[in-house]
């Protein structure tokens, strides 16, 4: 996978998703998953969005003791996903639990035949601090009294030494995770939006450019594009400011 805007489908239902798709016409973006709409459709909304073409990016931030991770990611092992998560602060046992249980869903469906011989491995990405965490909250609320870059950084390390692929971090932060981690490593970074929008809940922000020039590699789009009163031509433009 190269560099890609992925579209956060921060809906309620299947049909609100389904329908603001149309509205981008014959282009198949790669769309992110969240909670919201997942525990809204279960996993009938990955099949439909799989069947519409569109590559999926199932967002559920797994973080328990490693042995449910473990369990809960052999059981998205079934899904068609191309890319999951889960929290880099879960340490990196649970990591490399969650590795494991995507390897062992994987080869358990194909030794039953489910179809799904050929596939690979989803990417799977540790969330290092949300976007809408700032260096104030992060020691008032969390008590981690270190700089969020050394933070972030830090939690990237765990993440490749527990064989993940990557990354979910702010766009600020991806020179430095490369610079630790390897240009092969993924960083995948929210926070994203067209110069003059609003921040929303979000703190450490910036425009598609700016991250394609710090390093990101995939960018995550939400309310510029799903709030636009052009969604395609917001979606355009933020694919040619950041892949060009």
């Amino acid at each position: 996978m190269g560099k890609d805007v992925i579209i956060a489908c921060d809906f309620s239902s299947g049909d609100e998703t389904i329908g603001f798709l149309e509205k981008l016409g014959e282009l198949r973006p790669f769309v992110k998953v969240g909670m919201e709409l997942y525990y809204a459709e279960g996993p009938a909304i990955v099949k439909r969005l799989k069947d519409r073409g569109h590559k999926v990016f199932l967002d559920l931030k797994l973080h328990d003791i490693p042995n449910t991770v473990n369990k809960a990611m052999k059981v998205l092992a079934a899904l068609d996903i191309d890319m999951c998560n889960v929290h880099a602060s879960g340490t990196t046992e649970m990591m490399e639990a969650a590795a494991r249980g995507l390897d062992e869903g994987l080869e358990k469906n194909r030794k039953t035949g489910a179809g799904m011989e050929q596939r690979e491995r989803p990417l799977i990405i540790a969330v290092t601090q949300l976007t809408s965490t700032t260096q104030e909250r992060m020691e008032s609320d969390l008590l981690i009294d270190e700089d969020m870059e050394k933070v972030v950084a830090h939690y990237a390390y765990n993440a490749m030494a527990a064989g993940l692929d990557g990354v979910v971090c702010s766009p600020l932060e991806a020179e430095r995770v490369h610079g630790i981690c390897g240009e092969n490593f993924l960083t995948v970074t929210p926070g994203v939006r067209f110069a003059g929008d609003a921040k929303g809940d979000q703190a450490r922000v910036t425009t598609p450019a700016m991250a394609k020039e710090l390093g990101s590699d995939y960018i995550v789009v939400g309310r510029s594009i799903t709030g636009a009163d052009d969604p395609k031509a917001a979606y355009e433009r933020c694919v040619a400011d950041f892949v060009g």
